[in-house]
């Protein structure tokens, strides 16, 4: 499987992910089935929401600005908005880490 990192580089296999320790998680909402986080690597904040496809199970990671994650943590109407906003694909241009060819559906 082929990925490719929002700063152009390739990922061929999934040994070279970011490990767990990349997206560090602040905030889960079992119910909404988000969470929100720390990215380690960048100092920037995300969402993330599960994802699969017929051979994995994995996140999609949304970069979030500052305002909007401190938004999401004290309204979580605004983030459940926002998370069912990424699961209909309407802010792939926030993706983090790009898909491959098999894009996993939203869970």
């Amino acid at each position: 499987m082929l990925f490719k990192a929002a700063s152009g580089e390739t990922m061929s296999d999934f040994s070279n992910l970011p490990t767990s320790q990349r997206f560090i998680d602040k905030h889960v909402s079992r119910e909404g089935r988000y969470s929100l986080g720390e990215d380690s690597q960048t100092q920037g904040h995300f969402l993330s929401i599960p994802v699969a496809n017929a051979m994995v199970d994995y996140e999609e990671y949304y970069s979030l600005s500052v305002g909007m994650f401190e938004v999401f943590e004290q309204n979580t109407e605004s983030a459940l908005e926002f998370a069912d906003a990424c699961r209909r694909r309407e802010h792939d241009d926030l993706l983090i880490l790009q898909p491959g060819s098999d894009r996993g559906v939203a869970m």
